[in-house]
């Protein structure tokens, strides 16, 4: 074989082997990317579903826990993840105080009811830790519910307070029905078991009923402002109305306490600054499955009390 043949062998050689290790840089550098773009989804993902542990836990710290959103059973605010966060909060040795940062039209009165409950509870158990109401855009009905269990309440002067009433609300079709040609037949064992049916003309019985209910459930709210507000409060004819008032008024009138927010009441109230999330947050298959249920409780009970 001539040198120009072995110069040729070798040349090709070398360039098939210089693009074997090229693919295989390639290669690398490809699993390595997908592994890095998996690990920055699955971060994402783990951030989405607050699985992380609570940051700065570790030292002295405010607790803050959110009451966001529309207060039920399956809902953004429930009574089992409010429990779980104040109960997290209260228990944690380095907690100096508990924030309640609220931003809630109000909802369940059940829901809410269980969570002052609570509250109420775990301020006897821990009475060296003061826990603070700081209201954002709206502190109303079922949120206010909660946020009288507070030590004292904080709003901005714009913050819309109040809302103390009870709302039972529904649709009626009898008149949709009759210029349809449509017939209602329904049959129960138990003469008031359709009660308040959509599909029928209003029962006397039923409309009396329902207003007893709700007369009922308004005045064990009437109570519980009264008892959370104490002497702070300067009633008004208009208070229990379900009329709901600017955060200015609200302090005049004593349903709140002072203009603060989150920062400032850790800041200058509590005296930490240290803030600390402690808002428990169910997955999402957890949470999916709590509203089916309560979907399918609401359309078995067909009506619901709410505050709002």
């Amino acid at each position: 074989m001539t040198d120009d043949a072995n110069w040729e062998r070798s040349t090709i050689e070398k360039l098939a082997l210089s693009a074997l290790n090229e693919q295989k840089r390639a290669r690398n550098w490809g699993i390595l990317f997908k592994t890095l773009t998996f690990i920055y989804l699955f971060a994402l993902l783990f951030m989405a579903l607050d699985w992380f542990p609570h940051k700065g836990s570790s030292g002295p710290h405010t607790a803050v826990i959110d009451i966001r959103g529309e207060i039920g059973d399956g809902d953004a605010v429930n009574a089992d993840d409010a429990i779980s966060s104040l109960q997290s909060a209260f228990e944690d040795k380095n907690t100096k105080g508990v924030i309640l940062r609220i931003n809630s039209p109000g909802g369940s009165p059940v829901q809410a009811g269980i969570i002052n409950d609570e509250i109420g509870r775990l301020r006897k158990l821990h009475p060296k830790i003061p826990l603070y109401a700081v209201v954002e855009d709206i502190c109303a009905s079922g949120g206010y519910y909660i946020a009288v269990a507070a030590d004292k309440i904080y709003v901005d002067k714009a913050s819309i307070v109040g809302s103390i009433g009870v709302l039972m609300d529904g649709f009626g079709f009898t008149g949709t029905m009759e210029k349809l040609g449509v017939e209602r037949r329904v049959m129960t064992a138990g003469k008031n078991k359709a009660f308040m049916d959509p599909f029928s003309p209003v029962n006397p019985a039923h409309k009396l009923h329902a207003q007893t209910m709700l007369n009922e459930i308004h005045q064990q709210f009437i109570n519980v402002v009264r008892k959370g507000r104490g002497d702070r409060l300067k009633e008004t004819p208009d208070m229990f109305s379900g009329l709901f008032w600017s955060g200015d008024k609200s302090v005049e009138l004593g349903l709140a306490d002072a203009i603060g927010s989150a920062n400032s009441v850790a800041r200058d109230v509590i005296k930490e600054e240290n803030m600390v999330d402690f808002t428990s947050r169910e997955d999402l298959a957890d949470r999916f499955a709590k509203q089916l249920g309560a979907s399918a409780t609401k359309a078995l009970a067909g009506a619901s009390f709410k505050l709002h």
